[in-house]
């Protein structure tokens, strides 16, 4: 079975550096229930690093819950749906928020 973790791991695996090149930001997930943690990306100038357990004044913030969290990841939920319906909560920079699928093109 695939970890909270994991997915994480996954996305820092096809960062995609061209999508970032002039960016000085940080990307911070926020997941609750019992397979929860929070994970954040720092990405400047082209570069990613992945560090659990977060990061201070992140430039956005994601919250969901782990089921939903890995929902999305599994094509079972779409993102946007779910910021609709109020289970993904995004704080901060929105068009940085945005970018994210650029920034982790996963397919």
């Amino acid at each position: 079975m695939v970890q909270i973790g994991d997915v994480f791991e996954e996305m820092n695996k096809h960062f995609n550096p061209s999508a970032a090149t002039n960016l000085d930001a940080s990307f911070q997930f926020n997941i609750s229930g019992p397979a929860g943690g929070i994970w954040a990306f720092k990405i400047k100038s082209g570069t990613c690093q992945l560090v659990k357990g977060g990061v201070d004044k992140p430039s956005v913030e994601i919250a969901l819950a782990d089921q939903d969290w890995m929902a999305i990841r599994d094509g079972k939920l779409n993102s946007q749906m779910a910021f609709m319906q109020g289970k993904l909560k995004i704080k901060g920079d929105m068009n940085l928020a945005m970018k994210l699928q650029a920034i982790f093109p996963i397919s």
